[in-house]
């Protein structure tokens, strides 16, 4: 009873925190834009410099009804979303390539790392006269501001699994291809998932530096705009808004990273269950008979010592793996081999 009410009791202070958290978060954001429209009503700004929120609300209603607004973000999430996809696309395949190549890696690897130090608006001017000024400025110049970190990443991160497992894997005669599949991309997942939540905004961030120097429509067209007029109050609006976005496209994907890890977490449950793992190892379910007389051998690696258990009969195999605390554990399966006779 004791240990409940403690239980309850610091439940309650995480609730209490959480709730006060929250309200400072709205009260320094009330309090600022109190402030900040105060101080520019009763002068104590220049609300041609600094402007008002209830300038920008006004510009910002005004071209919501004429759909202007509308339009220019589109433009820029459309932009930001490609890039996103080709950076996250070229990135996860050129990390592939180089960890199937290590003399290539070798010899990309000073490239990969001067390329990702090189200011990316430096670029811009020399994309302007390759490519013009068309919307594959843009995708071109976001793509070059995250794709080389990425690669980077990705590639460190392959580079990190276990050694050990892909030896066993190649030991008993795997494949690139399955030591790839098997090990490499479950290991780095969360790596992956991580690159995309940083790459979203870095997109963003790349497709606005693209809007500044070759663009006609987007938020950072109309911060430019905005600025060469002196129209604040676009300017700010703009700003609003690509934090709004930023903010949104980062909860989806810590929204996609929970969903990924909570069915990571279903999997590695449903691996340590008896009837999936006959299934996986005789490809049937249980209960089923088996169409052909088949003998298996699984090589079981308790924490302290590997045998070979050898049978006809998948049912022995699978009560040795439990007499070792294999199913109810993390041990590791090494090989898994079947023998038609």
């Amino acid at each position: 009873m004791n240990e409940s009410v403690e239980q309850l009791r610091y439940i309650h202070k995480l609730k209490k925190r959480k709730t006060l958290i929250n309200f400072f978060r709205f009260f320094i954001l009330a309090s600022f834009i109190f402030l900040w429209e105060f101080t520019a009503k009763y002068g104590y700004i220049d609300d041609f410099i600094f402007c008002s929120p209830s300038m920008v609300y006004r510009i910002a209603k005004t071209m919501v009804l004429n759909g202007t607004l509308w339009f220019h973000m589109w433009v820029t999430i459309y932009e930001t979303l490609l890039s996103f996809f080709l950076v996250m696309i070229l990135g996860l395949s050129i990390s592939i390539i180089l960890w199937l190549s290590e003399t290539l890696s070798k010899i990309l690897e000073p490239y990969l790392v001067i390329l990702n130090s090189l200011p990316k608006s430096a670029l811009a001017p020399l994309l302007i006269v390759w490519l013009g000024n068309t919307p594959k400025t843009i995708i071109v110049t976001a793509v070059s501001v995250a794709v080389f970190g990425t690669i980077i990443n990705l590639y460190t991160s392959f580079r990190e699994v276990d050694s050990d497992k892909i030896k066993l894997i190649y030991t008993l005669g795997g494949t690139k291809k399955q030591v790839m599949t098997k090990v490499i991309i479950p290991y780095s997942l969360p790596v992956i998932v991580s690159s995309m939540k940083i790459n979203i905004g870095l997109s963003l961030v790349g497709v606005i530096i693209g809007e500044f120097l070759a663009s006609n429509a987007g938020l950072g067209y109309l911060i430019i705009y905005g600025s060469q007029v002196f129209k604040m109050d676009l300017v700010l609006m703009s700003i609003i808004i690509l934090c709004i976005l930023a903010t949104i496209l980062y909860l989806i994907l810590a929204s996609v990273e929970h969903i990924i890890a909570k069915r990571v977490r279903y999997n590695k449950k449903g691996k340590n269950d008896k009837g999936s793992f006959y299934k996986k190892l005789t490809g049937v379910p249980p209960g089923r008979p088996l169409h052909k007389k088949q003998s298996y051998t699984a090589i079981i690696i308790p924490p302290c010592a590997a045998y070979v258990v050898q049978s006809p009969d998948v049912s022995a195999i699978v009560m040795s793996l439990k007499f070792t605390n294999f199913i109810s554990s993390s041990l590791i399966i090494s090989a898994l081999s079947k023998q038609l006779q």
